[in-house]
C-alpha cells in the first residue's frame, strides 16, 4: 500500500469539503478501496498506485476548480468526479446556495464577504461590465470594502496581476513633518483603513508576502503620477478629497488591461474651502461615457451599526 500527500493550502476547506463535510463523504465513497484522510491543510490517501493516480488526476481538478471559481456544488461533483451523486446522500440543498452571486471571496477561516445591499450587489455587476466604476455614498455604505473584496477576487482569480490601493493624504499633507517614523510610518495611518479590509481578506502571512513583493501595493494619490497602472485592479478611496487636476492624473494612469473603482462621499470634503473637489466635476463630466459606472449608495446601504443610519439621517436634515 501506497501512500499520497496532496496539499489544499490554496484553496478554502469549507468550499471544498461542503457543508457538514458532504463533499468530502461524497470523495470517500467515490473512492472505496483509498483510505483518505484530511488534516488541516493537507491530504493523506492509502491504497494501489492506480487508484492513487486516478485519484490525484480527479482530486487536482477539484482543487483547480474550488481555487478559480470559490465555489463547489453538487453538479460540480459530478462533473469532475465523472459520476452522479445522489441527492439523498448529501444535506445539501440541490440550488447552489452561492449561486445567486452575493459572496465576493472568502476570507481565512472560510469568513464569506458578501455584497449585503442591492446597491454593493449593483456594484458587482457594474465592474464585471465596465472597466470604471465609481461607488458613491455616505460612510458606513460599505463601498470601500466591497471595492477592495472585488479586487481581492479578481487578483484569486488571476485576472489581474496586481492591486494598487490609493488615497489622497489631505489630512497627512498639513502635518506629515510633525509626524515621527520615515514616509511610510506616517502615511500608513491614513491608509489603515485599506489595511483593515484586506486583512478581512486575506490570511496574515501571504497579505505579509502580497505586501513585500508588491503583488498589492498601499500609496498615497501623489505616488500615482507618472505610472502607467496596466494590468492591475486600482482603487481610488476617499476621492471627494481629490483635486480636479489629481483625479485626472489618476483616470489617465489607466493601461488597456486594468479596472479602477473609485470611492467618495461627497458630503465629507476635507480639501480647503477654496479648492474645488475634483469627484463633483469628474461626476457631472463622465456620466454618459460608455465604459464607465457610476453607482450611488445611500442610507439603506448602511452596514454598520443601526444608529450609524440614523446619525447620517439626521445631519442630512441640517445640511
Amino acid at each position: 500500500m501506497n501512500e499520497l500527500k496532496l496539499s489544499i493550502e490554496n484553496v478554502n476547506p469549507a468550499v471544498l469539503w461542503g457543508p457538514n463535510n458532504d463533499h468530502f463523504e461524497i470523495i470517500k465513497k467515490q473512492y472505496p478501496k483509498l483510505k483518505i484522510v484530511a488534516r488541516g491543510s493537507e491530504v493523506k490517501v492509502l491504497g494501489d498506485d492506480h487508484e492513487l493516480n486516478v485519484f490525484q488526476e480527479k482530486f487536482s481538478h477539484l482543487l483547480s476548480h474550488v481555487e478559480k471559481f470559490e465555489n463547489l456544488n453538487i453538479t460540480d461533483l459530478e462533473r469532475i468526479l465523472g459520476s452522479k451523486v445522489s441527492a439523498a446522500s448529501s444535506s445539501e440543498p440541490v440550488t447552489d446556495k452561492f449561486a445567486s452571486g452575493e459572496v465576493i471571496v472568502f476570507g481565512p477561516n472560510g469568513v464569506m464577504v458578501k455584497a449585503r445591499t442591492a446597491n454593493q450587489r449593483k456594484m458587482v455587476d457594474s465592474i464585471n461590465e465596465s472597466d470604471i466604476l465609481f461607488a458613491i455614498g455616505p460612510a458606513g455604505t460599505g463601498k470601500t470594502y466591497t471595492a477592495v473584496a472585488l479586487a481581492v477576487r479578481a487578483l484569486k482569480n488571476k485576472e489581474i496581476k496586481r492591486i494598487i490601493l490609493t488615497r489622497p493624504a489631505v489630512e497627512a499633507g498639513e502635518n506629515l513633518g510633525f509626524l515621527p517614523g520615515d514616509l511610510k510610518e506616517k502615511i500608513d495611518p491614513y491608509l489603515r483603513p485599506l489595511y483593515d479590509a484586506l486583512d478581512d481578506m486575506i490570511p496574515a502571512e501571504k497579505l505579509k508576502f502580497y505586501l513585500e513583493n508588491r503583488t498589492i501595493e498601499i500609496a498615497p494619490l501623489a505616488f500615482m503620477r507618472g505610472r502607467t497602472l496596466d494590468n492591475c485592479f486600482v482603487i481610488l478611496d476617499e476621492a471627494q478629497n481629490a483635486t480636479d487636476m489629481q483625479l485626472k492624473m489618476f483616470l489617465t494612469r489607466m493601461g488597456p488591461s486594468a479596472k479602477f473603482i473609485v470611492t467618495g462621499d461627497v458630503t465629507q470634503i476635507d480639501l480647503p474651502k477654496k479648492q474645488q473637489s475634483g469627484l463633483h466635476t469628474a461626476l457631472r463630466i463622465l456620466t454618459d461615457i460608455k465604459g464607465i459606472e457610476i453607482v450611488y449608495l445611500s442610507g439603506e446601504d448602511v452596514v454598520r451599526h443601526k444608529l450609524v443610519r440614523k446619525i447620517l439621517a439626521a445631519y442630512g436634515d441640517i445640511q
